[in-house]
C-alpha cells in the first residue's frame, strides 16, 4: 500500500529541500550570488586559504558539481570579478583558479549569510541528528 505524502520520506525531503533552497536564495540575493555561484566561490576561497589553486575539475569534485556547469558558472564569477583563471605552470591546457581580492572579501560574508540561514532552517532539529541523517544520505559510500 502506498504511503501517504506525509509519511513518505522522499516527499518530505523534496519539500524540505525546496524550502531550504528558497531560504538560501533569499540569503544570497543581497550579495548578488546564486546558490551555485556561492558554492563554487566558497569552495575556491576555502581551497585557496588551504594553499591550493584548484583547476576546474578539482573544484567540481570538491563542490559536487557537473564539470561543464562549473565552467559556465566560473565564467560568470570571473565576469563579476570574483574569480580569476590562471594558466597552470605544470600544464598549459589547465587553468588554476584564484579568488580575487573582491571574491575573498565576499566569500566569508556569503558563508556567514548561508550559515545563518542554515541555523534558522535546521533549528527544529538538533545539529547532531541532522548531520547523522544527512551525512550518510549525502555520502553513502563512506
Amino acid at each position: 500500500m502506498p504511503l501517504s505524502p506525509g509519511d513518505s520520506p522522499g516527499f518530505l525531503l523534496w519539500h524540505a529541500t525546496l524550502r531550504w533552497q528558497r531560504d538560501i536564495a533569499a540569503a544570497l540575493a543581497p550579495l548578488d550570488l546564486t546558490h551555485v555561484q556561492f558554492v563554487l566561490l566558497a569552495c575556491t576561497w576555502w581551497l585557496n586559504t588551504q594553499g591550493e589553486h584548484p583547476n576546474q575539475l578539482a573544484l567540481a569534485r570538491q563542490a559536487g558539481t557537473d564539470v561543464k556547469m562549473t565552467s559556465q558558472v566560473l565564467r560568470n564569477l570571473e565576469h563579476k570579478g570574483l574569480v580569476e583563471r590562471e594558466v597552470d605552470p605544470a600544464d598549459a591546457r589547465a587553468k588554476r583558479l584564484r579568488v580575487t581580492d573582491t571574491g575573498a572579501e565576499l566569500a566569508p560574508r556569503a558563508i556567514a549569510a548561508v550559515e545563518r540561514a542554515d541555523a534558522r532552517f535546521f533549528q527544529p532539529v538538533p545539529l547532531d541528528d541532522a548531520v547523522a541523517l544527512l551525512g550518510p544520505l549525502a555520502h553513502p559510500e563512506t
